[in-house]
């Protein structure tokens, strides 16, 4: 069996970015990965412009007496006059400062009345004014290569005046579901048989990281099935992901099917708890993953071993989300023999920071347990973990976007 860290590292390296990119509009590019690094093509803002709503004079006219002849009104898009010396000018927020003009007084700390306006508070130099390229300077890095676009990435292209930007092709994922005990949700079920929950879960997972789960397909457990499985899932998919079948029964199937393709298997167990089997593969130069056939196991592994995967595929920069260490709740003493991922809420303690509270049964078949975790709680190998001992703590809701 590898150790965990060992069989992540390999799994995260199982394949590089995708080679396909395509030109994605702004409408679009939100949940998509930047394939080149792009620069600033324009000064943000574009001018000296005001701050606030107010007037803009020269710190040279001040006085507390004074009253200063309003020149000009200029609102946000109009161009405004030189100053002039000894007036103001109306302005409001985004207006251009008129040349001659160093400083902006905000409209609450002036009286205006027969078109002149009395300054109440001693300027500032420069106050209010938001300096031209500031923000941004043409020419300047923007953006790195590897980005994940969101919302706030996608107004500062749009600031550029870029309608469409350079991202990495869609990462095509197929999903191959065994066993003849499973039925597809909505089907006639007989007592023997189970509704096939890892089908769904994995598409499910996949959408939520930008990826396209393409087909989700279900083999019986014969050969022949497996084989005419792979083979459509190879033909059209960037990485394949099957679960069950991977352990050492009878009609464990899964793989002489790989070795049949030609593939090569890189690991076959992992030392961790829940998730022992698990296999990788190349065929084709595409990397094929073999997850448990236990929900909650095949949900781990996917967390923690296959989602480093997509990210590099995906052309991600940051493919491993952050891991903190907090204080574990337990009743009893916790040691295994394998690293152990317990699924487990984050709560805020007595002392106002965060502790994590295990779920009540941590069996692997025990899919209520999903939903209710808002992450998993590393606990290592060989090592007593005793009531509140520090431990890795992997957030779900990074790893899993």
């Amino acid at each position: 069996m590898l150790d965990f860290d060992q069989a992540q590292t390999l799994l995260a390296n199982a394949a590089g970015p995708l080679q396909r990119t395509e030109q994605a509009s702004l409408a679009q590019a939100a949940g998509r990965v930047l394939a080149e690094s792009l620069t600033a093509t324009v000064d943000i803002p574009p001018a000296d412009n005001s701050a606030m709503d107010g007037y803009a004079l020269r710190l040279a006219d001040w006085s507390a007496d004074a009253r200063l002849p309003i020149q000009q009104r200029c609102y946000a898009g109009d161009v405004p006059e030189p100053l002039k010396p000894g007036h103001a000018i109306r302005l409001f927020t985004g207006s251009v400062i008129p040349a001659g003009a160093d400083v902006v007084v905000m409209q609450e700390d002036t009286v205006e009345a027969d078109n002149q306006v009395q300054i109440s508070r001693e300027p500032r130099p420069g106050q209010h004014i938001r300096r031209r390229g500031e923000d941004t300077m043409a020419g300047a890095p923007l953006l790195p290569a590897g980005t994940l676009l969101h919302a706030a990435h996608v107004a500062l292209l749009a600031s550029q005046g870029l309608a469409a930007v350079p991202v990495y092709g869609q990462l095509r994922v197929g999903i191959l579901t065994t066993g003849d005990e499973l039925v597809l949700p909505g089907q006639p079920r007989a007592t023997e048989q189970i509704y096939n929950s890892n089908g769904p879960m994995l598409a499910a997972m996949a959408r939520g990281m930008g990826a396209l789960p393409v087909h989700v397909l279900h083999a019986r457990d014969t050969e022949a099935d497996l084989l005419a499985a792979f083979k459509t899932l190879l033909a059209d998919c960037d990485l394949v992901l099957s679960v069950g079948g991977v352990s050492v029964g009878e009609r464990d199937l899964v793989k002489p099917a790989l070795a049949a393709l030609g593939g090569e298997l890189s690991l076959w167990k992992v030392r961790m708890k829940p998730g022992k089997p698990v296999a990788l593969a190349q065929i084709e130069g595409k990397p094929v993953v073999s997850l448990p056939g236990n929900p909650v196991s095949a949900y781990a592994v996917y967390a923690m071993l296959v989602t480093p995967l997509i990210r590099r595929m995906q052309g991600r920069a940051d493919i491993f989300p952050p891991v903190s260490r907090l204080p574990l709740r337990t009743e009893h003493p916790r040691q295994d023999g394998r690293e152990e991922f317990l699924r487990v809420q984050r709560r805020v303690s007595e002392d106002g920071t965060g502790e994590l509270v295990p779920y009540g049964h941590q069996g692997s078949g025990v899919i209520s347990s999903l939903p209710w975790s808002t992450g998993l709680a590393r606990l290592p190998a060989d090592v007593l973990v005793q009531d509140k001992d520090r431990v890795a703590y992997y957030d779900l809701h990074h790893w899993l976007a």
